[in-house]
């Protein structure tokens, strides 16, 4: 039976810095979002485009339309943010369906013993990784509220003492806001991890054809966790910067 582990393992340490084996494949992303940008941008003006493009042109327009029915007017302005928190996520989900992913070992000397760890896993089956993703979701849907409404007119939402029904709904507010920080973290996290878990289990007891139905649906799900993620993330930010009256 393969050993599952509910935290991210280190591969290797450098000077006190812990690479594990999800920022290792968050890497991979890095890289790989790079390289379809910079191929994407240099087809923009090609007399000649590839089916890359037109594919990828489909799927930025389609979730460009999906976005605009929640921001409005203000989609242009916040569209390379929520297209970048769609891209990581559903990459990164993704990824960690590829074939050696979770099953190409690598030994880790640990103290006395030496332990076979996988060599890549999911970013997004890292509840660190989420967690940060969480953060700098929230906390910018706050640092656009105060752009967008002003400091003043936005921190009311949350300190309010004209009467004392405002001033319990604004401890609601703030309590919401921290609740946002852990729902993102841990649905994303739960939904990715339990996939893993699902297609590692079905895969040693039925190592042929079994895992195949599961992995269609591992893709759809990373598709959809991807696609929740940022619609949240839009339906938040349009709270954040409409004036509260």
């Amino acid at each position: 039976m393969p050993e599952i582990s509910i935290k991210a393992e280190t591969i290797t340490s450098l000077f006190g810095f812990h690479l594990t084996n999800s920022l290792l494949l968050s890497f991979v992303g890095v890289i790989l979002i790079f390289v379809m940008g910079i191929a994407y941008r240099s087809q923009i003006t090609a007399s000649q485009k590839s089916g890359f493009f037109y594919i990828f042109n489909v799927v930025l327009k389609n979730i460009y339309i999906l976005f605009k029915s929640v921001l409005n007017n203000d989609i242009a302005f916040f569209f390379p943010l929520l297209g970048a928190f769609f891209l990581w996520v559903m990459i990164q989900n993704w990824l960690g369906l590829l074939p050696g992913v979770g099953s190409l070992l690598v030994a880790v000397k640990e103290g006395e013993h030496t332990l076979h760890v996988p060599l890549f896993r999911s970013n997004n089956a890292d509840l660190n990784a989420t967690l940060v993703l969480a953060l700098v979701s929230v906390v910018l849907t706050q640092i656009f509220g105060i752009k967008f409404v002003g400091f003043r007119s936005y921190i009311k939402k949350f300190i309010d003492i004209s009467n004392p029904i405002n001033f319990f709904v604004g401890i609601l507010e703030f309590v919401s806001e921290i609740s946002k920080i852990i729902s993102f973290a841990f649905r994303l996290f739960g939904n990715i991890f339990a996939g893993e878990v699902l297609m590692t289990i079905i895969a040693f007891l039925v190592p042929v054809i079994a895992p195949f139905p599961f992995l269609l649906l591992e893709v759809f799900v990373g598709f959809i966790q991807a696609l929740v993620f940022s619609m949240l993330s839009a339906v938040f930010l349009s709270m954040a910067i409409t004036k509260h009256h």
